[in-house]
């Protein structure tokens, strides 16, 4: 209920060191008339000045630049609170509602002012009083906390997020700031734990260090991700430059409340000095990244780029024509959150803030390179706050039901739609008071019972379409799916097997009617069979419950192998899963076949070759039986024959002997008489 990013605290260090340049100048050009200043370390004169922001302002701007981005996001919802640490620690709001604003945040930030120089060094300013601090006010419920407590919750979670801002020498002093925190922390849980009641335990505190140092400086602080100090706390540590600090807390606050950024282009709006034209510009504005996976689903992604100068991705939409804001426009609207844009001091995000307040609404479109426009989001204002609407792509619920003609891959004619209802009927469930003891449920039969092989489509099976055709067809099915087949349903489906492959060696045409076989030629009897005989095998491995269906698979193979089509015995689960990604009427390459009028006695050896295997072989016991058969058929290597055990066989034993003899044309040496060439 209450999430880690509910509660954040920014600890601000409010040291001398903190008045500091941050190193980045700003130009400030005078009026008409005023002197002309001199360049510093030059002689050449420039027209105004230079002036540059102290790690303190840099630090204040860009934290409340995240505490805006937060309240503009989740109005009420999220709590940011800030202290700042000197000599103490100054409290500058709470979890108050009423102090949970920007002006008044910003009013007691004046007030706080600038670090003065003058301060002398001393071991009282420190930034442990502040991160002290931080503990009690996590420690501290909300009003949403406290509304839960009085509402009779017995476990109330408390999470929060501490980030402090501050500057120090190396890794050791660090790894100091953790220790300490690490300390303070299990000493305020211990504070609180029960029967005391003077706060809340904090089950978990994410620590973020900010090391900040002027432009130009190299920190002796190394970068870290984030760490497990303990089962409370987790850290991570992040050394920036001062003018950098604001684009570091854009990308922090994206992870920490799961934010995207989206980036609407070519608004068109009228230029400043000349009004009679206009030039589009971009606006980058942040919402909740749900409202980019609800559009159609979490499988669906837009199109990211990285901008310039920034580490995180943005989605680029296109401007529409406005219009006011109907409700067709809604309908297809999945969601809809809160939106701020990150540039808000900037013209053309005030431009288009100040449209959408006026009560005009925006629609944005998936950016293409042809094709039709998709519009994917819409940009309206309600109350005086910018929504951004999710609308679904996908169809709507409003729209008409899709026609079951319309599939995938375009209209399909020939659904089995009549069988698929005999299915829904001998799926129907009806509720048990109580459960059968030692018996399993109905559901679970059901399950078993039903059929694990359905083609959607006539065009997709040849043996279910030869149900009216074949007058024992039907019931030779029903026995195939029986899961206690005895003796004699086996010889049945025996005799049926050896009947279709006397009808397949005399050449006798399937009985197909014309409608179904539309996409099978008449005179290739042959293949009409191999596919007859491979939807029949598929669906008795998917029914193999008994040694009885393991009999007539293994008949079905035989036949199969004597008719020249022969397949190896594969598991039943993986026939099941073909099952559903192949189309029976879609068969691997056939292999050149022997003749159909095979003898009886290459039934008996194919089924003799069949039983003799030992069990199920993968295709790596395949491959390997294949190449040990081929090498068994090679000589060996005549070094590795004559080469005791353990030793390596020279090559060339001979080559360099000065003893050797003197090869002459026609003549074979004595040494070599015995020896014969081999490969």
């Amino acid at each position: 209920m209450f999430e880690r990013n509910q509660k954040t605290i920014f600890v601000l260090d409010h040291t001398r060191y903190f008045s500091i340049s941050s190193e980045q100048y700003i130009s400030m050009d005078y009026l008409k008339g005023k002197p002309v200043a001199e360049s510093p370390g030059s002689g050449s004169s420039i027209v105004g000045t230079q002036l540059s922001k102290s790690l303190w302002t840099c630090a204040v701007e860009s934290s409340i630049e995240y505490c805006r981005i937060v309240w503009d996001l989740f109005p009420g919802k999220k709590h940011v609170r800030f202290i700042v640490s000197d000599t103490a620690a100054h409290i500058v709001n709470t979890w108050s509602p009423s102090t949970q604003n920007m002006s008044h945040v910003s009013n007691a930030m004046m007030m706080v002012s600038v670090p003065s120089r003058s301060i002398p060094q001393s071991s009282d300013y420190s930034v442990i009083h502040g991160l002290r601090a931080a503990i009690e006010a996590l420690a501290e419920p909300t009003d949403e906390q406290l509304q839960a407590a009085h509402a009779g919750c017995k476990r109330i979670g408390n999470k929060g997020r501490v980030i402090c801002i501050t500057s120090a020498r190396d890794n050791t002093s660090m790894k100091s700031l953790e220790d300490i925190f690490n300390t303070v922390l299990i000493q305020q849980n211990a504070l609180v734990a029960p029967p005391s009641k003077k706060g809340l335990q904090i089950d978990h505190c994410h620590l973020v260090i900010l090391n900040i140092v002027p432009l130009g400086v190299e920190s002796l602080v190394t970068n870290r991700s984030l760490l497990e100090i303990s089962p409370f706390l987790n850290t991570e540590i992040h050394t920036v430059n001062a003018p950098e600090i604001s684009d570091k807390l854009l990308h922090l606050i994206m992870g920490h409340y799961d934010l995207a950024s989206t980036t609407v282009t070519n608004i068109p709006m009228k230029e400043e000095q000349n009004a009679n034209s206009s030039a589009n510009y971009d606006v980058e504005i942040l919402h909740e990244r749900a409202a980019h996976t609800k559009v159609c689903g979490p499988d669906f992604t837009f199109t990211t780029s990285i901008k310039p100068g920034t580490a995180y991705e943005t989605v680029t939409l296109k401007w529409c024509t406005p219009r006011g804001c109907g409700s067709a426009d809604l309908q297809p609207c999945v969601g809809q959150y809160n939106v701020t844009p990150v540039d808000v001091t900037s013209r053309p995000s005030s431009c288009l803030i100040n449209f959408l307040l006026n009560g005009r609404s925006v629609l944005l479109e998936v950016p293409r390179k042809s094709g039709t426009k998709t519009t994917s989001h819409m940009l309206s204002a309600r109350g005086g706050e910018i929504f951004v609407h999710s609308l679904s792509i996908a169809r709507s619920a409003m729209d008409e039901a899709p026609s079951i003609t319309d599939g995938p891959g375009g209209r399909v004619p020939d659904y089995r739609i009549p069988e698929m209802g005999q299915l829904l009927k001998m799926s129907r469930l009806v509720p048990l008071k109580t459960r059968p003891k030692g018996k399993c449920s109905q559901g679970e039969h059901l399950w078993r019972r039903m059929p694990r092989y359905f083609p959607r489509t006539a065009n997709a099976t040849i043996l279910f379409n030869l149900q009216r055709q074949l007058s024992w067809l039907p019931h030779f099915l029903h026995l195939l799916v029986k899961e206690d087949m005895d003796k004699q349903d086996e010889v049945r489906c025996q005799q049926q097997i050896h009947e279709l492959y006397k009808s397949a060696s005399r050449g006798d045409l399937l009985p197909f009617s014309n409608s179904n076989n539309a996409r099978l030629k008449v005179n290739k009897t042959k293949d009409q069979y191999r596919l007859f005989y491979r939807e029949l095998e598929q669906l008795i491995q998917l029914n193999a419950h008994t040694p009885h269906h393991k009999n007539l698979l293994e008949s079905l193979q035989s036949l199969r192998a004597a008719y020249g089509d022969a397949s190896n015995k594969s598991d039943p689960s993986a026939a099941h899963l073909r099952s559903y990604t192949e189309s029976p009427l879609s068969p691997e390459r056939l292999e050149p076949t022997n003749s159909v009028n095979s003898s009886s006695s290459s039934i008996l050896k194919a089924s003799k070759r069949r039983m003799s295997g030992c069990g199920q072989r993968s295709l790596l016991d395949i491959i390997s039986s294949a190449e040990r058969s081929q090498s068994s058929k090679r000589l060996d290597f005549s070094g590795r024959l004559c080469t005791p055990l353990g030793q390596t066989a020279k090559l060339y034993p001979e080559f360099g002997n000065k003893d050797k003899e003197i090869l002459t044309p026609g003549v074979i040496p004595s040494s070599l008489k015995d020896e014969s060439i081999r490969s």
